[in-house]
């Protein structure tokens, strides 16, 4: 048999399915397995590049694989889409993936070590608790503003007022309508309490990561963003600079451009949400606590604010702190304020 130089692989639960193509792209290998014989015909085939899509699972089989002298190749699959050729099956998605790979301009997802795995998972649980949390208190405020009751939409209200209106017992509300609320209230309390626990977790991954401490020297980035960030991208290697990771984090304008008209629209909102929503919220209280100070930084944050608008200079600064975490991480050293 040729040689394989690309072996794409389609990643399911128990069926997967191979596409082996040599150097000239021409397909020299098809097979499909179980979940169970995967790593055995694996390692009955010379090192080569495994190319698979960025899924559930994709980073551990990732890392399997290379035990097995394969190097690795994540693509998102975005990117693999337009090249599936004729009807969609296991087959054909094996083939494009393997084309996709072969492609110079492909992007390639960075991979992630088992702890950085680990602290995605306490970002990602806290963050399934907090929703929990803000629909309870919606269900809540929903249930007694039809009983005539209202109350402002922050969250610090709600723990101040919700208590003092159950334990009224001269409002509009009945028994059976208090239990209610009084269940969801102690439902709100619990998630409450367990969000304070995955931030003392998060808390303390931060405290053990010099890494960390380093990205949360920078304005509008802390604990969590910076935990989240490194959990993410680990030492920045995949990206080319900071605008890729700017770029990847979904932080620059779409273009809608043709021949010498360019136009430049809203951010294009790549990538994951959840880092960039902290990046987002972090250059929020850089841009709101910017006029009460005077150092280069912040000049610049209010010149941009008075030209361009609140949330156009938030965006800006979350785009400027992308790009100087990446040098921090690249370059392994400590963040400079300019003065």
């Amino acid at each position: 048999m040729t040689a394989i130089d690309i072996l794409g692989i389609d990643i399911a639960k128990n069926v997967f399915q191979l596409h082996g193509a040599d150097r000239r792209g021409r397909p020299v290998f098809k097979r499909r397995v179980m979940r169970d014989q995967l790593l055995g015909v694996l390692s009955g085939i010379e090192p080569c590049t495994i190319a698979i899509e960025a899924c559930t699972g994709a980073f551990c089989w990732a890392r399997k694989f290379e035990e097995l002298g394969h190097r690795v190749k994540i693509v998102s699959p975005q990117y693999v889409k337009p090249f599936v050729r004729g009807q969609k099956n296991d087959g054909n998605d094996a083939e494009a993936i393997c084309t996709a790979v072969r492609q110079p301009h492909i992007p390639l997802v960075p991979k992630r070590t088992k702890e950085q795995q680990d602290i995605q998972a306490l970002h990602r649980a806290r963050q399934r608790l907090v929703n929990h949390r803000t629909a309870t208190i919606c269900q809540i405020r929903g249930l007694l503003l039809d009983r005539g009751i209202a109350f402002g939409k922050s969250i610090t209200k709600a723990r101040r007022m919700v208590p003092d209106i159950l334990s009224d017992m001269n409002n509009e509300l009945s028994e059976m309508a208090r239990d209610a609320i009084a269940e969801l209230w102690d439902l709100f309390c619990n998630l409450d309490r367990r969000i304070i626990s995955f931030d003392k977790k998060i808390e303390a991954v931060f405290r053990a990561s010099p890494t960390c401490q380093r990205i949360a020297k920078i304005k509008g980035v802390g604990p969590k963003t910076a935990t989240a960030i490194v959990a993410a991208i680990g030492d920045g290697r995949e990206f080319r600079d900071g605008r890729h990771l700017a770029a990847w984090l979904g932080l620059v304008p779409r273009q809608h451009s043709s021949g010498d008209k360019r136009v430049m629209l809203s951010i294009s909102k790549r990538g994951s949400q959840h880092l960039r929503t902290l990046l987002v919220h972090g250059a929020r209280a850089v841009v709101r606590t910017a006029p009460n100070k005077d150092d280069q930084m912040n000049v610049w944050v209010n010149d941009l604010r008075e030209r361009r608008g609140f949330n156009r200079a938030t965006v800006a600064v979350a785009n400027k702190n992308a790009r100087i975490i990446r040098a921090v991480l690249r370059t392994g050293e400590p963040y400079r304020a300019a003065i």
